[in-house]
C-alpha cells in the first residue's frame, strides 16, 4: 500500500489526532525558542548594561555629579527589574509545558511550608492568623501548590502592611455538584478600587494596581497562581474594594482529570 493509499484510508478522526499533535509539537517548538531567547540572547545584552555602568562609575570616579550618580543608579535598577521581569516570563512560559502529578495533598502543610518561605516579610509583624485545619484531601501538585499559596500570601501579607491591625484568613469551602473544591485567601488590607477592568488588570502580566512606589513588586505573581490553578483544571477570582481588603479565590478539582 502507498503512503498515499494509506493516508486517503485514516479516519477524520485519526487525521484529526495527528494535526492536533503536530500543532502541539510546533507550540513546544516556539516556547523553548522564546525561553532560549530571554535566557541567553537577551540576557547577554542585559549583562553589558550592567557591566558597563559599573564601568562607567569607575571611570569617573571622585568627578561623578550628583545627577550623574542618580542617573547611574536608575539604570543599573532597571536593568535588575527587567533581568527578574525575564526570570518571571520564562516561569510562566514554561508552565504550559509541565504535567502537574497526581498526589494526594496537605494543605495545612503546603500553607506552613510557604509561611517560612515567607518569614522575612512576617519579621516583626503583628499578623492575626485565621487558617483553618479542616481542609478536605484533594489532588494535585504538592509543589506547584505550594507555589499558588506562596504567591497569594506574599500578596495578603505585603498589603496589610499598613495596617495595624492586620488580619488574614485563609480557608475553604465546597462547590456541589460541581468536582471542585474552593480555598481562598481573604484579607483586610488596602484593597483596590474597583473598575471593570480592574479584576483582569490582577491577573495580567506586569499589571499593578498599586505604584511601585506603594508596594515592591513586578505585578507577575497572580499571573503565574492563575496559571498553576489552570493547569489543575481550576480557576481563580478576586473581589475587594479600595480600603476594603482582598480575597483571592481558587478551585481545585477533587481529582486530577486523566
Amino acid at each position: 500500500m502507498s503512503m498515499s493509499d494509506t493516508t486517503s484510508s485514516a479516519t477524520p478522526e485519526a487525521m484529526s489526532l495527528v494535526q492536533l499533535q503536530a500543532e502541539l509539537s510546533q507550540a513546544h517548538a516556539g516556547a523553548e525558542a522564546f525561553t532560549h531567547a530571554v535566557s541567553h540572547d537577551l540576557r547577554a545584552h542585559l549583562r553589558h548594561i550592567t557591566a558597563y555602568s559599573s564601568l562607567l562609575r569607575e571611570e569617573l570616579g571622585a568627578d561623578m555629579t550628583a545627577d550623574a550618580t542618580h542617573f547611574l543608579d536608575t539604570v543599573t535598577q532597571a536593568a535588575r527589574l527587567l533581568g527578574q521581569q525575564m526570570d518571571g516570563l520564562v516561569a510562566l512560559s514554561k508552565l504550559d509545558r509541565v504535567t502537574p502529578k497526581k498526589v494526594a495533598l496537605d494543605q495545612p502543610a503546603l500553607i506552613a511550608q510557604a509561611l517560612a518561605g515567607l518569614a522575612k516579610q512576617t519579621a516583626g509583624r503583628q499578623i492575626d492568623w485565621q487558617v483553618a485545619d479542616d481542609f478536605p484531601v484533594l489532588h494535585g501538585d504538592a509543589a506547584m501548590v505550594q507555589q499558588v499559596w506562596t504567591h497569594l500570601l506574599s500578596n495578603a501579607i505585603k498589603f496589610t502592611r499598613p495596617q495595624d491591625g492586620a488580619r488574614i484568613q485563609v480557608g475553604w469551602q465546597t462547590q456541589p455538584d460541581s468536582g471542585h473544591c474552593e480555598l481562598f485567601v481573604k484579607d483586610n488590607g488596602v484593597g483596590f478600587r474597583l473598575s471593570e477592568t480592574a479584576h483582569e488588570q490582577m491577573f495580567g502580566i506586569f499589571r499593578r494596581l498599586h505604584s511601585a512606589s506603594e508596594f515592591e513588586g513586578l505585578g507577575l505573581g497572580l499571573a503565574l497562581a492563575r496559571k498553576l490553578v489552570e493547569r489543575h483544571g481550576g480557576a481563580m477570582a478576586a473581589e475587594g474594594g479600595l480600603d476594603a481588603g482582598c480575597v483571592v479565590r481558587f478551585t481545585l478539582p477533587q481529582t486530577l482529570p486523566n
